[in-house]
């Protein structure tokens, strides 16, 4: 019981903290698009860190499922 309402909270604060977040969307759209028809580097940064964001969980996954098949053999 302790637990479900730990968990249930913790959920609920994850949720209730994140409304600040979404501010900052219209702002990286924004230097997107003005430093992409400028040839801008922050724009090709920007892009460089969404993908370096995006490859980390792939990656970590690859390697976790590699372990798995590795110890699921000698099984």
């Amino acid at each position: 019981m302790r637990k479900s309402i730990f968990i249930f909270s913790i959920i609920s604060l994850l949720v209730l903290s994140s409304y600040n977040s979404f501010a900052q969307c219209a702002m990286c759209r924004r230097v997107a698009e003005t430093g992409h028809s400028n040839d801008n580097s922050a724009a090709k940064g920007l892009n460089k860190g969404i993908l370096y964001l995006l490859a980390i969980p792939y990656v970590l996954g690859g390697i976790g499922a590699f372990v798995w098949f590795k110890n699921r053999k000698k099984d």
